[in-house]
């Protein structure tokens, strides 16, 4: 825990300025930053002008915008993580050889965010990029991601977690989640439902450290039209293990 006299508020003031954009709000006014953020609309104005004069926003008058330059602020997480630029011609090829979309996320808190993905044709309502964020919960991935932690971890994360339903397929029960985690451990895959997305179902599994330890997922994701549970087994998990061990392989060459 950050001591109280080591926290920063006005950093923190400025990043939520930040994350008052994405792609439903590219383009905000100052009232809507006020009110996205709870700032007042004097502190409001005070930090888009000061990120406005640093080149992370852009401005006509009346509504900001961000510009490329706020790619700096994720670029040094990503240049230093060696795993995006090794995981995407493996990511090519599975997707050429299935003819399904593939990703690789990290978990970040309860939630997991995409570092690495190549798609095929647009199955969700959602657009998906690398920067993408999802409840681990109700996603293969963040299964796989969660199922790779300590008991102790899943005992703070079940103790804060909040399981809303996503869909009507959705696991909102923490002891039937622990129970699934539980055989996502013992099976090496995660396979869900509709529970993100109603017509979705995705597979994943884990890729690990040189140590053994769960450091990101990789999944496929399919229409449920096109693919049943069983097919997405059979027909899916044999190449998606195989490119999470390739995957594996060529980090350690990198360390």
């Amino acid at each position: 825990m950050t001591e109280p006299t080591e926290f920063v508020q006005s950093l923190d003031r400025g990043l939520a300025v930040i994350r008052a954009f994405n792609a439903d709000n590219p383009e905000l006014t100052l009232s809507d930053v006020a009110r996205a953020t709870g700032l007042n609309r004097a502190s409001a104005r005070r930090f888009l002008h000061t990120l406005v004069e640093l080149g992370y926003v852009r401005t006509d008058g009346r509504l900001f915008a961000l510009r490329p330059k706020v790619l700096e602020l994720g670029y040094a997480y990503l240049s230093s993580l060696s795993l995006p630029e090794v995981a995407m011609p493996h990511l090519e090829q599975l997707v050429e050889k299935v003819h399904e979309s593939s990703s690789v996320s990290v978990l970040d808190g309860d939630e997991v965010v995409y570092v690495a993905r190549v798609p095929t044709r647009r199955i969700m309502r959602v657009s998906i990029a690398v920067g993408t964020r999802f409840p681990a919960y109700a996603t293969s991935m963040g299964r796989v991601l969660l199922a790779g932690q300590t008991d102790e971890w899943l005992d703070g994360y079940f103790a804060n977690a909040s399981l809303s339903r996503i869909t009507a397929n959705t696991i909102v029960d923490a002891k039937r989640l622990r129970a699934e985690l539980r055989r996502v451990r013992r099976d090496g895959y995660a396979l869900v439902d509709q529970e993100l997305e109603e017509g979705l179902r995705s597979i994943a599994a884990p890729i690990r450290d040189g140590d053994g330890r769960v450091m990101a997922a990789i999944n496929i994701s399919a229409h449920a039209s096109r693919a049943t549970l069983e097919s997405m087994r059979e027909n899916l998990l044999p190449p998606l293990l195989e490119t999470a061990a390739a995957i594996e392989e060529d980090l350690r060459a990198t360390r």
